[in-house]
């Protein structure tokens, strides 16, 4: 199992465990939560998801997949993804927390965590996200963590039959 303890006490960031189910579908069955993601994490959100995406992330061959848990409960999940060919050294971050620990510090201190296991221990060089445009929290977070705004890709998405754009956030090393 991997975990990064972080700046917050109680708060860590480990490998998803099949006791997590629970927890899992309880957070992330939420519309509010869904509407800040991509299409592909599914709503509802219900028992087989969840165990779909356990055994997913845990069958990965380096982990870049993981709960963030808060007192040992599974609270929200984050997870880099590496690019290919010639973007090789870049991976984008995604992350996500259950609305009832919005606003706590908690996704700030897992994007800290997962972006130096990023650069320290998977080599990359450059980490970046992409935020629809409603979602200032995000943007925030990604701040604090000291990645920069890049820039807007307009009307680059769709969700929830909205057309939206993207605020582009990046941090090298």
């Amino acid at each position: 199992m991997v975990m990064f303890e972080t700046a917050i006490p109680d708060c860590t960031v480990r490998s998803w465990v099949q006791t997590d189910v629970p927890a899992l579908v309880r957070h992330a069955n939420d519309r509010d939560v869904w509407l800040n993601l991509r299409d592909r994490f599914p709503h509802p959100y219900g028992r087989a998801d969840a165990e779909t995406w356990i055994a997913c992330a845990s069958d990965q061959e380096r982990q870049r997949n993981f709960a963030i848990a808060f007192k040992d409960i599974a609270t929200g999940g984050i997870g880099l993804e590496p690019q290919h060919d010639v973007h090789r050294m870049s991976a984008e971050i995604g992350y996500w927390l259950g609305r009832s620990y919005w606003g706590q510090g908690l996704a700030t201190a897992a994007v800290t965590a997962v972006t130096s296991y990023g650069f320290t221990t998977l080599g990359l060089c450059r980490i970046y996200a992409t935020v629809f445009e409603h979602n200032a929290a995000s943007c925030r977070v990604l701040e604090k963590c000291g990645y920069q705004y890049e820039g807007r890709l307009r009307k680059s998405v769709i969700k929830a039959g909205r057309t939206l754009d993207q605020l582009l956030y990046a941090r090298v090393e």
